[in-house]
């Protein structure tokens, strides 16, 4: 069994660190402008020329089902949908709002589909929902908000008041947690409490222009939330520490470790395949196949769990080069899998051999070496005599010979690379 431990959770997580692979879909009216989700603030632009996308919003081509096999192909056991992002647009049916799905031209309740489609395939379900909302009235102009910078911002910010708004908050995540079934990840986007930090901080601005657990009122939110749902997995956005560390937009090098006692804890890496996380048409920083394997590979072989984004267009479907990074995930796991789920990092006595990624199944009876740079003939791992049983390639179970010597092992392998992306050595271990 393996030897490490994490750090006691509130809600369920074994199904979590097992399935270790999952899909984030960041969906929105940013999805129309096409040029980043973030393009409101970025822009500075003014609620009435936003306005635009919610008018013509109407993702026709939009199929949950169809979302749904892709992800299950790719290998992804659960996803995670952006109920609401920054902007406050919700793709539910909320009764705490007009601003949602189903007052555009589309005019169905998109989160619905979404829960019910991947549900059928078997798929856990996840909701993104934002603590920040651009569009809400009680929602305090900051550093990040598209009025920062208008002539009359502090005017705009007066009477607003953040008390109202975390009551609607937490009404939207009763309805949330109520109306769609069972849920099993809430994730929440999330706290900036040095907000003052920012080029954009003004002395008027309330909160030192940042926000944070206490303006969220995230013990009350918490509260509902395991009351209603006492096994959900929640982020630890909220600023108030839950279930899963969330590392964006970096590849971690090493187990994450709770930053006061030292104790690993259960963390979920989520990455984008090009650099935003909505739609972006022009967009060209796409990642290779080799590193959207590396990514995963890297992540589990520290312990963690990887959400990979995918944007989808207005029309609703997922573009030609998101579909072509998920075929790269269908085609690697459809043969390396089992080096993936019920995985973690491989036992101290285990040291990978240079241009290799080590995971290890967490019952300790396999060892898998991911092999990113092939070797010529013989790969060696040092200090292992006497521990293997047997091993072959993962993805066709050709036997791969080993020998023994001076307390080491090395692997005799092919001359040619087989034609796949980080070839793995499935190990039986004594």
């Amino acid at each position: 069994m393996s030897s490490y431990t994490t750090r006691k959770t509130p809600g369920n997580t074994e199904w979590f660190v097992h399935d270790r692979f999952g899909m984030f879909i960041h969906f929105g009216l940013y999805s129309l402008a096409a040029r980043h989700e973030w393009v409101k603030s970025r822009e500075q632009m003014p609620e009435e020329k936003y306005q635009r996308y919610f008018e013509h919003f109407n993702p026709d081509m939009f199929d949950a089902r169809e979302w749904a096999k892709r992800a299950k192909a790719a290998g992804m056991k659960y996803a995670v949908l952006t109920t609401k992002h920054h902007e406050g647009f919700c793709l539910f049916d909320s009764q705490y709002t007009d601003y949602k799905v189903t007052n555009t031209p589309f005019g169905r309740d998109l989160v619905r589909e979404y829960a019910d489609a991947f549900r059928a395939e078997g798929l856990h379900v996840g909701f993104y929902y934002s603590l920040i909302d651009w569009h809400h009235p009680d929602f305090n102009i900051d550093v990040c908000h598209p009025r920062r910078n208008d002539p009359d911002a502090e005017e705009q910010d007066k009477g607003r008041d953040m008390r109202r708004y975390a009551e609607y908050m937490r009404n939207q995540t009763r309805e949330l947690l109520t109306n769609y079934g069972k849920i099993d990840v809430i994730w929440f986007d999330y706290s900036y409490p040095d907000g003052r930090g920012s080029g954009d901080y003004k002395p008027w601005m309330l909160y030192n222009g940042g926000k944070g657990k206490d303006q969220w009122e995230s013990e009350k939110l918490i509260k509902l939330i395991r009351e209603l749902q006492p096994e959900i997995i929640i982020d630890n956005r909220t600023g108030i520490e839950q279930d899963i560390w969330t590392p964006e937009q970096v590849q971690p090098t090493e187990w994450v470790r709770h930053e006061t006692t030292g104790e690993r804890v259960v963390f979920e890496a989520c990455q984008t395949f090009s650099g935003s996380w909505g739609y972006y048409r022009d967009e060209t920083t796409w990642k290779s196949p080799e590193m959207l394997i590396e990514m995963l590979v890297n992540t589990v072989s520290v312990g963690g769990n990887l959400l990979m984004n995918v944007g989808p267009t207005a029309r609703g479907y997922f573009d030609h080069r998101a579909v072509r990074a998920l075929d790269v995930y269908s085609e690697w796991m459809k043969y390396n899998s089992r080096s993936i789920y019920g995985c973690t990092m491989a036992e101290p006595e285990f040291v990978a051999p240079g241009g290799t990624k080590l995971t290890q199944s967490t019952d300790g009876k396999r060892l898998y070496i991911h092999i990113r740079e092939y070797p010529f003939i013989k790969l060696y791992i040092k200090g292992t005599a006497g521990k293997f049983k047997y091993a072959q390639f993962l993805h066709d179970a050709s036997e791969i010979e080993f020998k023994e010597k001076d307390g080491d092992t090395y692997f005799i392998l092919p001359i040619l690379k087989p034609d796949i992306i980080d070839p793995v050595i499935e190990v039986f271990l004594k």
